[in-house]
């Protein structure tokens, strides 16, 4: 074996655009724009941890200013910009963690130094790692420099939250999205290193590796790493062996849990679950992984092996396929929602290891409930079943008369008691009303002491249409928000039947409260042709008719 002081991560970073991994299409635009002379004056890029964001940002550093040119750059034998910067010591490449130097100060610091040309290479290049930590006042700083630097100066920004990076700030540069290396290709990189090492590590446990890593180059290196150290003997490295230096525990243990769980074997299912807990495995980790089966089970019928991100072996994934056809996919979704909401209740509990077992418990018991409400939907769907059996047998039986009063009082009491169970308290209510024009509507408000419909219905509301069960009206801005609601609800109340209140763009009758304005207007008008207005006018010159009322009233 091989025992290079560096650790796999540094020892097989990679040098040149050629040696990326997964990053095909960001390398291919950078290098074009590079040999014909357009880099931008500053690049951008975001994506998970370990996907190669800092080290694209010195093999761009090398590109720009090694010494041979980047149509001959070194590959092998560095010449010493390219070495000063893959040592990150170059005088002219100045790299800056900004969750350490996140202040307004730190960036006056390297905007100053940015005023000086480059010392011994053509470019001046401002590497800074998690741009995100920098603080609002460091970001405006920035802005002016970033939008016109000096054709000496290039910044490379890199970070893991792009939601935190200012838009002033993404405007101003080249974004490159770096995407999760694929499983297959990680794989077989981690093969190609593995081979380099002289190590002896199964596929299986590469797999695992892969799948821990999710994707991060960096991560799966360093998995990989930590499985070579602790092989003793040249002996090989199984998944068992993995999961035992990763602290991952196999998913055969997860799926036996659901198989009881399924089953409602409560005790079966707590008992796994601490032999879970008892490798060191943490509460959140297992709910994460409880949720990715959760995934499997729902959606296996759908995936194959290597869309299962080579987190399922092959006796694994038939488990699961064989599981799931047993279980309604509804059930896989209800589960998701609990483990949802129990992942999140674990950052306020003192003890989570409690919480995951009470947690469990509560899927076994809502299992029961699912199971009993569907079996109550199949003993109903038997006696409708049974309802048209007997039917049947009525039309064949027709001379037998006892017998077919006894099936109709059947048919009777089981569709009233199944499907019309809602509506037997109507149907036996005998205040149940009939509306047949909207003053009808306004009396019974006010019968039933609705006064703020009967209020809403007068005043702001103006009729276009009314039909059995169908109103349709404008309105003026005045109407109540909840008027229809409200207006539906006791409908229904009063006469056990469901309306339509729908809304129109016609104006619509005068409102009753218009109506009697406009009645009023027109009689005041009519009394004032009278020769008997002129008369009182005559002699009390300052009066006013207000209004007219008939005798009656």
């Amino acid at each position: 074996m091989n025992r290079n002081s560096k650790v796999l991560a540094l020892k097989y970073r990679p040098q040149v655009f050629e040696d990326l991994l997964g990053q095909d299409i960001v390398a291919k635009t950078i290098s074009n724009s590079i040999k014909i002379n357009k880099v931008p004056n500053a690049f951008l890029f975001t994506g998970i941890r370990g996907v190669g964001k800092t080290t694209i940002a010195r093999i761009i550093a090398k590109s720009l200013n090694c010494l041979n040119g980047f149509d001959k750059i070194c590959k092998d034998k560095l010449c010493n910009n390219c070495e000063s910067i893959s040592n990150s010591n170059h005088i002219d490449v100045l790299e800056m963690d900004a969750a350490s130097k996140t202040g307004v100060d730190d960036v006056r610091d390297l905007i100053e130094f940015s005023r000086y040309g480059p010392t011994t290479s053509k470019y001046k290049i401002f590497i800074i790692d998690e741009v995100h930590m920098l603080s609002k006042q460091a970001f405006n700083a920035l802005l002016k420099t970033l939008e016109e630097p000096p054709e000496y100066l290039k910044f490379i920004f890199a970070t893991t939250e792009i939601k935190k990076i200012p838009i002033t700030i993404i405007s101003r540069c080249q974004r490159f999205d770096l995407p999760r290396v694929k499983s297959k290709e990680l794989l077989n990189y981690v093969k190609q290193i593995m081979t380099k090492e002289n190590a002896k590590i199964n596929d299986d446990a590469l797999k695992l590796i892969v799948k821990i890593s999710e994707g991060s180059v960096r991560d799966a290196l360093s998995l990989l790493d930590r499985a070579i150290l602790s092989q003793s003997d040249l002996k090989e490295i199984n998944l068992k062996e993995a999961q035992k230096i990763f602290g991952y525990f196999e998913k055969s243990y997860l799926i036996e849990l659901f198989n009881f769980l399924f089953q409602g074997k409560e005790s079966e299912v707590i008992r796994i679950y601490r032999s879970i807990y008892e490798q060191g495995i943490e509460p959140k980790v297992f709910l994460n992984d409880f949720l990715e089966l959760l995934y499997y089970f729902k959606n296996i019928k759908y995936l194959n092996l290597e869309s299962a991100n080579f987190s399922l072996n092959d006796h694994e994934f038939q488990k699961i396929k064989e599981l799931s056809n047993e279980i309604p996919p509804k059930i896989f979704l209800i589960f998701w929602q609990f483990t949802i909401k129990v992942l999140d209740e674990l950052d306020i509990v003192a003890n989570q290891n409690i919480s995951i077992e009470m947690f469990l418990i509560r899927l076994v018991n809502l299992l029961e409930i699912t199971k009993t409400n569907e079996q109550i939907v199949n003993d109903k769907n038997n006696d409708f079943n049974l309802i048209k059996n007997n039917e049947t047998t009525i039309k064949q039986n027709e001379d037998n008369f006892d017998f077919k009063n006894k099936t109709i009082s059947q048919i009777k009491n089981i569709s009233q008691e199944e499907n019309l169970k809602n509506h037997n308290q109507i149907e036996k209510n005998d205040d149940l009303i009939e509306i047949n024009s909207f003053d009808e509507l306004i009396n019974f408000c006010n019968e039933k002491k609705q006064i703020k419909l009967k209020y809403e219905l007068e005043t702001n509301v103006n009729l276009v249409r009314f039909e059995k069960q169908i109103i349709e009206i404008s309105f003026n801005d005045k109407l109540d928000k909840n008027f229809i609601k409200d207006l539906t609800g006791v409908l229904y109340d009063w006469t056990g039947k469901r309306w339509i209140i729908s809304l129109s763009k016609k104006d619509g009758d005068p409102s009753k409260k218009e109506k009697i304005k406009i009645f009023k207007l027109n009689q005041i008008s009519e009394v004032k042709k009278t020769e008997t207005y002129d008369k009182i006018i005559k002699h009390f010159p300052d009066a006013e008719l207000i209004d007219v009322k008939d005798n009656d009233e």
